[in-house]
């Protein structure tokens, strides 16, 4: 079997990314342990551990870096997280603070609305259609 294990989304500050990744969305943090160049290993799940995609945390190290935080994209939703309960899960992370770029919308695939990191990452929270 094959998967994508990681990704790695540039940030600012590891706490800060860790906090918004573990109380606003709610992901789990799955790894923080340093290195010996002064970084961290820093990895976050949104599941169970070992079920999908998590994120490797990575904090900008030069100038070029720190240009791509919040814009690794190009301005395209680039994530996306799924659901199996949408409405629960947008209202704990509009509680939360989350940004949402529009309303909720059903499409053909399922119910979803853009929603931007603390970066300005932009990124679906979709429930797949049955």
């Amino acid at each position: 079997m094959r998967r994508i294990a990681l990704v790695t989304l540039v940030v600012d500050d590891y706490d800060e990314a860790i906090r918004f990744y573990t109380e606003a969305l709610g992901f789990r943090l799955a790894a923080d342990e340093p290195r010996p160049d002064g970084s961290r290993w820093v990895v976050v799940e949104p599941g169970t551990a070992g079920h999908g995609t998590g994120l490797l945390l990575a904090r900008a190290k030069d100038d070029s870096q720190r240009l791509r935080v919040g814009d690794q994209t190009g301005g395209r939703v680039g994530f996306f997280l799924h659901t199996d309960d949408f409405t629960r899960d947008h209202v704990r992370m509009t509680t939360a603070g989350v940004t949402f770029l529009e309303e909720p919308r059903h499409e053909p695939y399922g119910t979803v609305a853009v929603f931007q990191d603390l970066y300005g990452n932009r990124w679906d929270l979709l429930q797949p259609a049955e």
